[in-house]
C-alpha cells in the first residue's frame, strides 16, 4: 500500500511540542485519555448498531484491551468499537478541528506550573495527543465498522505524520505507544509495569461501563492465561451513596466533562414509581471558556437501563443550566429514541422539570448554608442562570430567589432583591436599577446623581442579559423594577411640595428654550425637558418609559433583527451654569446661529456621558476646538 506523508497543522504542532516538553507534571493521564476515547468508540458502535441492524459489525463482546510488550517497550490500547475511515483519521488525528484551539494553547501556557494542568488535554478534546508525553512514536491502526479496509497512522510527534491503507486491520482502533525510558524525576513512570497500569486504570477508569482487560504476558507453562478485567464497571449512579467515595464521583465528573478540576457539587436524584430514573449531576467549579458561544455542547449523558444512548441530551435540562454535567439513566425509554422524539416525550419533560428544580434548590442551599460556594457559583454561572428569568416563567421565582446583583449599597457584596426591599427608604415604591458595560461607567453616569444625592440604593447591572430580564420580570413583591435612565422620575418624598412648586416655575421659565432646542435637535430627539435626576451634570439622555434602550437595540441588530431607531429625550439641569448661560443667551439675542451649535454640543456631551458615540465625530471635534480656541 502507498504511504503518504503529511505535515501537522500549525496549532497541532505547537500543541505537540508543549506536551512533549513536559508541560504536564502528571504523565499518567495519557492512559486515562486513550481509554476514554476507546470507551467513546464502543458507545458509538453500540448506538450505531441499535439504529442500523444491517451494520456489519460484531458487538457481541465489546471491550478495551491493554497489551504490554516489555521487550519492545510498547503499550497498546485497543478497542473493537466504531473505528475510523481513512478520511476521518486525516481529519480527526492530523488536525485539531476545534474552534477553541487558540484558547486551549493559551490556558495550557498559563497553567504550566499550576496543579491539575494535566487535565486540560481532555477538556479541549485533544486527548489522543497526550500519548506523546510517554512515547517517542505513536502508531494507530483502525478500521471503521462496516468497512473492509483499514488505515495506519504513524508519527514521532514532530512536524509530520504518515497515512497508509491496510487490508488486515481488525474492527475498531488500536493505539501503540513506543514508550520513552522511565524517568521518575519527571513523573514519567515505567508503563510496561503491570502494577503501574493497574493503578492508573483503577484510579481514573474504574467506572467505565466497558471491560478494560489486561492481556497477560505469555508464560512458560501450557496454555494462554485469560485476560484480566481491571475495572469494576459499576455504574456509580446505580450504587448507594455510602458505597461510593467522593473521589470516585469526581473521577466520573472528569471523565464526562473533560475538566481537570473537581466539581463544586455532586447532585444525586432517584425517581421511583410509574416512571423510574436515576440521575447523577455535577455543578462545575469553573465556567468553560466557550460557555457563551454558539458551538458550546450542552446536555447530560442519557442512558437507558445502563445502555449509553447519547452524549449531549439537551432535552433534559434547559439552556440556562447548560453548564451542568452528568448522567441520567431512564428505565422506560426506547433504546433507539431520537433527539426529535425526546423533545416531545412527556416523560422527558417531566424529568427536565424535576432535574431543573433540583439544581435550583441546590443553588439555594449554597446561598443559605455556604457563602463561599455560592460566591463561586454566581461568579462563574450567574450570567447564564439569569437567562432563565427570561425563558423559564415556571421557575422564575426560584431563579430570582437565588440571584444576586451588584449595588450601590456595597462595593464588594452583592445583594438579593429581598435584601434590597428590606433596605428601601420610607416612601420608596420602586426598585431602581441601571444597566451598562461596567460598574465604573454606570456608577459615574449622570443618571445616578439624584439617587446618590438622596442615598437611594440602585442595582448595578452589567451583563447583556440584564437588559432583557428586568422587563420580563417587571416587579418583585409588588415593587416595580425601574431604570434610572428611563421615563420621568420623582424622588421627592412627603413634605417636599416646595421643591415641586419650584420645578413648575422653572418649567414655565425655560419653556421657550426647551421648545427651540426641540426644533434644533429634531433629527435626534423627541423631547427636551428639565431634569429631576441631575445635580452635577448639565444634561443627560434618557429613554421613554416603554422604549428600547440603545444597548437592547444593538443586541437585537446583532442577532439580525430589524429594529427601527428610537428618538430619545434630552434632559437639562436648570441649576447648572452651562444651562443657565444657554437660557440667558437664548433670551438676549435673536441671532441664534452659535447658540444652535452650543445646543448640539450639549446634546453630544450627554450622549458621550452615557457611553454613546457622536453622530458626526469630525464636526463635534471641530466645534469643541473652536470653543477652546476662543478661551485662550
Amino acid at each position: 500500500m502507498t504511504t503518504e506523508t503529511f505535515e501537522f497543522q500549525v496549532e497541532a504542532r505547537q500543541l505537540l511540542q508543549l506536551m512533549i516538553h513536559s508541560v504536564y507534571s502528571n504523565k499518567d493521564v495519557f492512559l486515562r485519555e486513550l481509554v476514554s476515547n476507546a470507551s467513546d468508540a464502543l458507545d458509538k458502535l453500540r448506538l450505531e448498531k441499535l439504529r442500523d441492524d444491517s451494520l456489519d459489525a460484531d458487538v457481541s463482546d465489546l471491550h478495551i484491551e491493554l497489551d504490554i510488550d516489555k521487550e519492545a517497550r510498547t503499550l497498546t490500547v485497543r478497542d473493537n468499537g466504531i473505528g475510523m475511515s481513512y478520511d476521518e483519521v486525516g481529519q480527526l488525528i492530523g488536525t485539531i478541528a476545534n474552534s477553541g484551539t487558540a484558547a486551549f494553547l493559551e490556558e495550557l501556557r498559563e497553567a504550566k506550573d499550576a496543579a491539575g494542568a494535566d487535565g486540560l488535554i481532555g477538556q479541549f478534546g485533544v486527548g489522543f495527543y497526550s500519548g506523546f508525553m510517554a512515547a517517542d512514536e505513536v502508531t494507530l491502526v483502525t478500521r471503521r465498522a462496516g468497512e473492509s479496509q483499514g488505515t495506519r497512522w504513524t508519527s514521532r510527534g514532530e512536524a509530520t505524520y504518515t497515512l497508509e491503507r491496510v487490508d488486515d486491520a481488525p474492527q475498531g482502533t488500536s493505539v501503540t505507544l513506543h514508550l520513552k525510558p522511565a524517568d521518575p524525576e519527571n513523573q514519567l513512570h515505567d508503563y510496561t509495569s503491570e502494577w503501574t497500569i493497574r493503578e492508573i486504570v483503577k484510579r481514573y477508569s474504574d467506572f467505565i461501563t466497558w471491560p478494560i482487560r489486561l492481556v497477560p504476558e505469555a508464560g512458560d507453562g501450557e496454555g494462554t492465561p485469560e485476560p484480566e478485567t481491571l475495572n469494576s464497571m459499576k455504574a456509580l449512579w446505580a450504587r448507594s451513596r455510602d458505597e461510593v467515595s467522593d473521589d470516585e464521583y469526581h473521577e466520573l465528573y472528569k471523565h464526562i466533562s473533560h475538566d481537570w478540576r473537581e466539581p463544586l457539587e455532586t447532585i444525586r436524584l432517584q425517581a421511583e414509581g410509574t416512571f423510574e430514573y436515576q440521575a447523577l449531576l455535577f455543578v462545575p467549579s469553573h465556567a468553560p471558556h466557550d460557555l457563551f458561544t454558539r458551538d458550546f455542547k450542552r446536555g447530560v449523558q442519557l442512558y437507558v437501563k445502563r445502555v449509553f444512548i447519547m452524549d449531549d441530551c439537551e432535552a433534559l435540562l434547559p439552556p440556562y443550566l447548560r453548564f451542568v454535567k452528568g448522567v441520567v439513566d431512564a428505565q422506560d425509554l426506547s433504546l433507539n429514541v431520537s433527539r426529535e422524539i425526546l423533545q416531545q416525550d412527556r416523560h422527558i419533560r417531566m424529568m427536565q422539570r424535576r432535574l431543573t428544580k433540583k439544581v435550583l434548590s441546590t443553588v439555594k442551599e449554597f446561598m443559605t448554608k455556604d457563602a463561599d460556594r455560592y460566591a463561586t457559583f454566581w461568579r462563574e454561572f450567574g450570567t447564564a442562570l439569569k437567562e432563565g428569568l427570561v425563558t423559564d416563567s415556571e421557575n422564575r421565582d426560584a431563579i430570582l430567589a437565588v440571584s444576586s446583583f451588584a449595588t450601590t449599597h456595597s462595593d464588594d457584596e452583592p445583594t438579593t432583591l429581598a435584601q434590597y426591599v428590606e433596605r428601601m427608604k420610607d416612601g420608596q415604591d420602586d426598585i431602581w436599577f441601571i444597566t451598562g458595560e461596567s460598574r465604573q461607567s454606570i456608577e459615574n453616569s449622570p443618571h445616578m446623581e439624584a439617587f446618590r444625592d438622596k442615598g437611594i440604593e440602585v442595582l448595578l447591572l452589567t451583563d447583556a442579559v440584564d437588559e432583557v430580564w428586568v422587563d420580563a420580570v417587571g416587579e418583585y413583591e409588588g415593587k416595580k423594577l425601574r431604570s434610572v435612565a428611563k421615563g420621568e422620575i420623582d424622588l421627592d418624598g412627603e413634605g417636599e411640595e416646595k421643591a415641586g412648586e419650584e420645578r413648575e416655575k422653572q418649567a414655565e421659565e425655560y419653556a421657550g428654550l426647551l421648545g427651540w432646542m426641540r426644533e434644533q435637535l429634531d433629527e435626534d430627539i423627541k423631547e427636551v425637558r428639565l431634569s429631576t435626576r441631575l445635580t452635577v451634570s448639565p444634561a443627560c439622555i434618557v429613554s421613554d418609559a416603554h422604549d428600547l434602550t440603545p444597548a437592547l437595540e444593538n443586541m437585537y441588530r446583532a442577532m439580525g433583527q430589524e429594529v427601527p431607531g428610537t428618538k430619545r429625550i434630552l434632559e437639562l439641569n436648570p441649576g447648572h451654569p452651562l444651562v443657565k448661560g444657554l437660557h440667558q443667551a437664548y433670551q438676549a439675542s435673536e441671532d441664534r446661529t452659535e447658540l444652535a451649535e452650543s445646543a448640539d454640543l450639549l446634546h453630544t456631551l450627554a450622549v458621550l456621558a452615557e457611553g454613546g458615540q457622536p453622530k458626526d465625530p469630525a464636526r463635534f471635534v471641530r466645534l469643541v476646538a473652536d470653543r477652546l480656541e476662543r478661551t485662550l
